[in-house]
C-alpha cells in the first residue's frame, strides 16, 4: 500500500540517489505541478489511480489542461486514468499531454496470450489512434 509518510522534502533524498528521471505520478492539482518543477522532478504524471482508491475522487482528464498550463512547458505532462481507446489518447494529448499510459491494458494483453498478445494490444491502440487522428482531420 501507499505510504502516507512521503511529503516533499523527501525528493531531495530521490534526486541525490538516482540519476534516473523521476516522475511524480498522481498529481491532480496546478500547485502541486509547479512544486514538482521547484523540486526538480523530470515530469509528472496525472492519475487518479483509476479512481479505485477514492470513489468520487476528481476526474484526471478535467484537470489535465491547468496542470499542463501549470507545468508551462518545464517538464513534460503524462497522462494515466482511463486510457482504454485511440481516442482517449487522442483527447489526452489534445488537452496537452506529452504521451499516455496505458495502465491496465498491456496487463490484460499478457495475461491473455504473454508478449505477444502485449504486442496486439499495443498495435491495436496505435491503429486506433491513428484512425481517431484521421477522423479528426489530423495529419
Amino acid at each position: 500500500m501507499s505510504n502516507p509518510g512521503f511529503t516533499w522534502q523527501d525528493l531531495p533524498f530521490l534526486r541525490q540517489h538516482t540519476k534516473l528521471p523521476i516522475l511524480l505520478q498522481g498529481i491532480l492539482r496546478p500547485d502541486d505541478a509547479r512544486r514538482a518543477v521547484e523540486h526538480g522532478m523530470d515530469g509528472v504524471i496525472v492519475s487518479n489511480h483509476g479512481g479505485r482508491q477514492l470513489d468520487g475522487a476528481v476526474a484526471a482528464l478535467d484537470v489535465l489542461p491547468s496542470i499542463v498550463e501549470a507545468s508551462a512547458g518545464r517538464i513534460p505532462v503524462l497522462f494515466d486514468s482511463g486510457i482504454r481507446r485511440g481516442a482517449d489518447v487522442f483527447r489526452a494529448l489534445a488537452l496537452g499531454a506529452r504521451a499516455a499510459l496505458l495502465g491496465r491494458r498491456y496487463c490484460f494483453g499478457f495475461a491473455v496470450n504473454g508478449e505477444s498478445s502485449v504486442r496486439d494490444v499495443i498495435q491495436n491502440l496505435i491503429a486506433d489512434l491513428d484512425l481517431a487522428l484521421g477522423l479528426a482531420g489530423c495529419a
